[in-house]
């Protein structure tokens, strides 16, 4: 059974080639699908014969959607640019293309954040649905967080052996910086659905993220870079919350 392999783009030259170095053999088409990226991104997937499309961005969900209706194959596996097939998920997935036996299958993913593998914090093993029949199923979730839906969630999803390596984070910087984009996009899809932010969403909340990722999740064990990982989690959640409040705020609804 043919595979088409979907990438969603925009300005991400410093990951994509090894993305893409990892798909060799596996995939019958690459799909990059860019949002206008500004840099080398497009001449790097073009160097490793994907095709690629430019769409502008609408939102992770929307743009997902879009690259999977534009796959010429019905099998797909999706990657975002900034991770890679590890050689054992790499085996794992051409052994079971030419019998595809599932609507789809999971993948456990790895980070990497800050040159540190986070094995604890909730973050792994992150079972990821990004193997899949594109007619089992539909990208949903909540933007930015994105996830594979099947139409039947009770059809049995395998655990595929290997890694997603996720090369996350560089520096604390670009997490901050991802940070104040994904909690913009947090807070307007809150707001679209016309959730409200009380006390307890800005502070019990932020809390409770801090405590379930460090203590009852293990972060403790990833060592400072886990105390890190958790406080800004935590940070993240309250700026958030603080977001859908201000923009609750700014329509009169609430004191600013």
């Amino acid at each position: 059974m043919p595979l088409s392999a979907v990438i969603i783009t925009f300005n991400e030259e410093r990951n994509l080639g090894r993305c893409l170095a990892s798909l060799a053999g596996l995939a019958d088409e690459i799909l990059v699908v860019d949002s206008y990226s500004t840099d080398r991104t497009v001449e790097i997937a073009l160097q490793y014969g994907a095709r690629v499309l430019q769409h502008p961005f609408e939102g992770h969900i929307q743009q997902k959607n879009y690259a999977l209706d534009q796959a010429k194959f019905d099998h797909v596996l999706s990657l975002d640019a900034d991770e890679a097939l590890d050689p054992t998920l790499h085996t794992a997935i051409a052994g079971i293309v030419g019998a595809f036996d599932h609507d789809a299958y999971r993948c456990r993913r790895l980070t990497n954040y800050c040159g540190h593998w986070v094995r604890f914090c909730g973050w792994y093993p992150d079972l990821k649905m990004r193997l899949f029949d594109r007619r089992k199923g539909r990208w949903g979730g909540v933007n930015p967080h994105d996830k594979f839906l099947p139409y039947n969630p009770s059809s049995p999803h395998p655990v595929l052996a290997g890694k997603i390596l996720h090369y996350s984070f560089y520096t604390t910087a670009d997490h901050l910086r991802q940070v104040k984009y994904f909690t913009d996009i947090a807070s307007q899809a809150l707001y679209n659905r016309g959730v409200r932010s009380g006390w307890r969403h800005r502070w019990v909340h932020p809390a409770w993220t801090f405590l379930r990722m460090y203590f009852f999740k293990l972060g403790i064990l990833d060592g400072w870079r886990g105390m890190q990982i958790c406080a800004i989690s935590a940070w993240a959640t309250h700026r958030k919350y603080r977001k859908l409040r201000d923009r609750w705020a700014s329509q009169g609804k609430v004191k600013p």
